[in-house]
């Protein structure tokens, strides 16, 4: 069993996916998404990959406000959520996804990514801190580490 994490934007869905143990996520894509209301290619490639990597799982980011209301970003991916869940017929997981983006650039810059290149990773490394922050939970939620 494999899960996916998804960063969901209105340009780019940066996508990770945990290794079968479920104690990991690795970012391995970002899907370019070429106009924000449509979503056929976007969800026909998110598809693809939940056959390829055999995820059972989706969690999406939630993008709410640093005063934990919720806004349009939140609202857009709560509806991404639902077509997620009537396409693949996998359960999707909402996750907080706050400063998901922030400790993904701070990741680039220790890693010595220059500025410049940051943004064709970024999606991709928040997509990874969502996933792997909902694997640490579901593994300290049942005390028994799996």
């Amino acid at each position: 069993m494999r899960i996916m994490g998804l960063d969901f934007g209105s340009k780019t869905v940066g996508v990770a996916i945990s290794d079968e143990l479920l104690l990991t996520a690795q970012g391995i894509e970002i899907i370019e998404r070429k106009e924000e209301n449509k979503l056929r290619r976007t969800l026909a490639r998110i598809e693809a990959l939940i056959v390829e990597y055999g995820v059972e799982e989706i969690v999406l980011g939630l993008p709410k406000h640093m005063n934990n209301t919720l806004g349009e970003r939140a609202e857009l991916s709560m509806e991404f959520k639902d077509k997620l869940e009537r396409r693949t017929g996998l359960p999707v997981q909402m996750w907080d996804e706050r400063l998901t983006t922030v400790a993904a650039d701070r990741a680039m810059m220790e890693a010595g990514i220059r500025r410049e290149h940051r943004k064709e990773h970024v999606d991709r490394i928040a997509a990874c801190f969502i996933l792997q922050g909902y694997l640490d939970y579901r593994k300290n939620k049942d005390g028994s580490g799996t």
